[in-house]
C-alpha cells in the first residue's frame, strides 16, 4: 500500500474507505497497528512532532508486507509549518509505516505531500445514491417515511451522504415520521417550491414579488445566506427553459454564497442577488 491522499466533497466516504482499507489489511491487529487523528483532535505542529512522530517509530509486529497507518483527515485544514513537518515523518519511517491522508481541497495540500501520495478523487454522490441508503437505514430501523420526505433529504444533503444521515436521525428523534413537512421543520432550510417561485419571478425581472418571497422566508426565522443556497440548490435541478440563462443564474448564485460565506451574508447581498438574476434575465430576453 503507498501513501494515499483521499480528495473530495464531504460525506463521500474518504474516511470510511480508509478504515474499511486498514481493518481489511491489519485485521485483529487494525487495533495496535492504526492511529486515527480527526478534525476534533488537536493536529498542530507538536502533535506531529510528538503524537504521530513516536507512533510513526514504533516497532509492531505485523506480518511481511503490513504496515502501521496513520489516517489523518481533513489534512487541508492543517497549518503549512504541519504538513511541511508531516512529509519529513513520511520520508524518515516510509519503511514501516504507510499515511492515508482525507481532504476535501487537494489544493491546499503542500506540493512535496502529494507528490509522496497516490492521489484518489471523490465525487460528489448522485441523489439516487444517497436515497437508495437512506432507504436501506430507513428499513433496518423501522423508520416510518414518504417518499417527498427521502426526497426533501435528498435534496438537503446535495451529495453529502453524512448530512442526509445526520438530518433523518434529527428528524425521526424530533418527530418520528419521516415526511416533507416535518424534515424542513427540523433541517430549518427554505421549502424549495417557493424558492422554485422566487426563481420565476427573477426570470420574468420581477425583482419586487422575488424580494418579497425572500423577506418572508427571513421573517420566519432563515437567513439570507440559507435563502441564496438553497436557491443556487434549486437551479442545478430546475429547468429555467433556457441552457445559457441557467448557467449565468448558477454563476451568479455561486460568487453570491462565495460572498456571504466570506461574513458577508446580510439581507443587501440577497437583494443584489436577486437583482443581478433580474438583470442578468432581461439582458438574454434582449438579445433574443
Amino acid at each position: 500500500m503507498p501513501n494515499l491522499l483521499l480528495a473530495g466533497a464531504p460525506g463521500t466516504g474518504k474516511t470510511t474507505s480508509i478504515l474499511c482499507l486498514a481493518s481489511e489489511m491489519l485485521g485483529s491487529q487494525a487495533k495496535k497497528a492504526v492511529l486515527e487523528l480527526n478534525a476534533s483532535d488537536d493536529r498542530g505542529i507538536n502533535v506531529i512532532r510528538d503524537r504521530i512522530k513516536s507512533f510513526a517509530k514504533e516497532i509492531i509486529s505485523l506480518p511481511p508486507g503490513k504496515h502501521k497507518i496513520i489516517i489523518l483527515d481533513e489534512v487541508d485544514s492543517m497549518t503549512t509549518a504541519a504538513q511541511q513537518s508531516l512529509r519529513r515523518i513520511m520520508e524518515l519511517y516510509s519503511d514501516i509505516t504507510r499515511f492515508a491522508l482525507a481532504c476535501n481541497q487537494s489544493e491546499k495540500i503542500i506540493d512535496a505531500l502529494q507528490s509522496r501520495c497516490a492521489i484518489i478523487r471523490y465525487l460528489k454522490l448522485s441523489d439516487d445514491q444517497v436515497l437508495k441508503r437512506i432507504v436501506k437505514i430507513c428499513q433496518m430501523e423501522n423508520i416510518k417515511y414518504t417518499d417527498d420526505g427521502l426526497e426533501t433529504l435528498t435534496f438537503i444533503a446535495d451529495g453529502d451522504l453524512r448530512k442526509a444521515v445526520n438530518c433523518l436521525q434529527s428528524t425521526y428523534a424530533g418527530l418520528e415520521v419521516i415526511n416533507k413537512e416535518n424534515v424542513l421543520n427540523i433541517c430549518d432550510i427554505p421549502s424549495p417550491e417557493r424558492i422554485e417561485s422566487l426563481l420565476k419571478f427573477c426570470v420574468n425581472s420581477e425583482w419586487k414579488k422575488a424580494h418579497d418571497i425572500a423577506y418572508d422566508m427571513i421573517r420566519e426565522g432563515h437567513t439570507p445566506f440559507d435563502v441564496a443556497l438553497t436557491s443556487s440548490n434549486v437551479l442545478r435541478r430546475y429547468d429555467l427553459g433556457s441552457e445559457a440563462v441557467q448557467m449565468e443564474f448558477l454563476k451568479i448564485g455561486a460568487m453570491a454564497c462565495n460572498t456571504m460565506a466570506s461574513g458577508l451574508a446580510s439581507v443587501i447581498q440577497l437583494d443584489r442577488l436577486l437583482a443581478d438574476w433580474c438583470i442578468a434575465a432581461k439582458a438574454f430576453r434582449t438579445k433574443c
